[in-house]
């Protein structure tokens, strides 16, 4: 469940991008759950036509996901549910630019930058944008050839289904046998989103593939003949599907960045390289973003990996047999594979995050014990008593650091900090919001504009990296 301030916070951002009546919408939806349009119509008190229109803006920009749901007993209807997580990435925006600024070209920048603006875009969508002030338009298999590259890195995904069907719920048990006991094992039931999401995403054949690579249609459907499609009406339909940038992707980058550099600072270059590797030549296999274990892979795979790297040339056999024992490998798997314990790193990582907040917060004292019992991660006692009974018994006072509790209060503090963040930085560029109608020549002839100029300019520096690491920290907590 999202904390309070976490909706505030997500509130506020919806506010600032697209004005108080969407806003409206969106915090009934993230407060209230998946609700119908009567419902919105009824809680937001608006006109009909504002939340349709409201609802419109948001799906377009990832913001929420309509579903028919058919648990309903007076039958199947639309809902529509927020989406918590694609909301915040709105801020993360220049991040994801930049990780595609360093592996593909501007032409691949410019097009991602258009679908993250514009939240989602079909093919000629794209090549009308790309033509839009140039003297020569710009042709549609230039921009298609752009977008096989992002699809090809996963950067850019075919979007969701505009209207999975959530069905109920079928209770299912698995049997592992215990000698002549029979155990049944019950997973943990799916939440709504996550029920929702997993029905609307495409299958992997098609969810990263343009149309003509491959041998489906728009609808996923696979064609009669085994060639790619050529007639002039599967060619339309490739230029009419939407497409979005793919967060899922962006935010498994990041993970994989914050894992390296923990490993970086706490071990040594060595070991950072070889978890490097290992992310690298497994990132397409991994099945979600939150792993706990990296994908098996064998010495042989990883030392393949590692040779590629600048840094990993130097490298011996031995080498990366010590850096695996670092990072928790200290014998192989079964199989003869190794695997990192991922989920560990980012509670180092936590504990560290958490470490320093306490050391400024409350000082060093408060800092060495938490420390203490943030390694024990067991009980510990504070000192001895007597107690006096009919007999004469000893008691210990005992203290435990509550790892999952701390996590959720540190979380809603980040998520509070960021929202206090993002309202000074609204008010700071409305104080000096005259100062970008002054042209340039007068700010030079005057030193009282030219010092409220470059405080502006200091403040939104400093706001803004500032932004940038809390958010750094918040994604340790709440997406690794």
């Amino acid at each position: 469940m999202v904390s309070e301030y976490g909706l505030k916070l997500a509130v506020h951002l919806i506010t600032t991008h697209f004005g108080n009546i969407v806003a409206n919408v969106c915090d009934n939806l993230l407060r209230k759950g998946p609700l119908t349009l009567e419902q919105l119509i009824r809680f937001t008190e608006l006109k009909r036509e504002q939340v349709k229109n409201s609802l419109l803006v948001l799906v377009q920009h990832n913001c929420v996901q309509p579903f028919q749901n058919q648990q309903q007993q007076d039958g199947a209807k639309t809902e529509y549910m927020a989406l918590f997580d694609n909301i915040l990435h709105r801020p993360r925006f220049p991040k994801f630019l930049d990780i595609v600024s360093r592996k593909l070209d501007d032409e691949c920048v410019e097009l991602l930058d258009g679908l993250l603006r514009n939240g989602r875009l079909t093919l000629q969508q794209m090549a009308d944008r790309a033509s839009e002030g140039k003297e020569n338009p710009v042709a549609i298999d230039v921009v298609r050839e752009t977008l096989r590259k992002l699809l090809a890195a996963r950067y850019v995904e075919r979007c969701p289904a505009p209207e999975p069907v959530l069905f109920p719920v079928v209770e299912e048990t698995t049997t592992r046998k215990r000698g002549a006991r029979a155990a049944k094992i019950f997973q943990p039931p799916l939440t709504i989103e996550e029920r929702v999401l997993e029905a609307s995403v495409p299958g992997e054949s098609i969810r990263f593939s343009l149309t003509a690579d491959t041998g489906f249609n728009a609808d996923g459907e696979t064609n009669s003949d085994d060639c790619p499609m050529t007639s002039a009406e599967d060619v339309v339909k490739e230029e009419l599907t939407p497409w979005r940038a793919n967060f899922e992707e962006f935010m498994r980058h990041l993970r994989h960045k914050a894992l390296i550099e923990n490993v970086r600072t706490r071990l040594d270059e060595g070991a950072a390289t070889i978890l490097s590797a290992i992310l690298d030549a497994t990132r397409t296999a991994e099945k979600k973003v939150k792993v706990q274990n990296s994908v098996p892979l064998s010495l042989e795979a990883i030392f393949t990996e590692v040779v590629k790297s600048e840094n990993g040339r130097t490298m011996t056999i031995d080498r990366v047999k010590a850096s695996l024992v670092q990072l928790g490998c200290p014998s192989r798997m079964p199989d003869d594979s190794y695997t990192i314990d991922l989920k560990n790193i980012i509670e180092l990582a936590r504990n560290d995050e958490v470490e320093s907040i306490v050391l400024k917060r409350y000082g060093p004292y408060a800092y060495r014990m938490f420390r203490l019992l943030s390694k024990a991660n067991c009980f510990l006692e504070t000192d001895k008593k007597l107690q006096v009974m009919a007999s004469k018994q000893s008691r210990f006072v005992m203290w435990k650091v509550n790892k999952p509790l701390l996590w959720d209060y540190v979380l809603n503090e980040m998520y509070h900090a960021a929202l206090n963040l993002n309202l000074r930085l609204g008010l700071e560029q409305e104080k000096d919001g005259e100062l970008l109608s002054v042209p340039l020549d007068k700010i030079n002839e005057s030193k009282s504009l030219q010092k409220k100029f470059e405080r502006r300019r200091r403040v939104r520096l400093l706001l803004g990296s500032s932004l940038m690491k809390l958010d750094d920290a918040l994604m340790l907590f709440h997406d690794f």
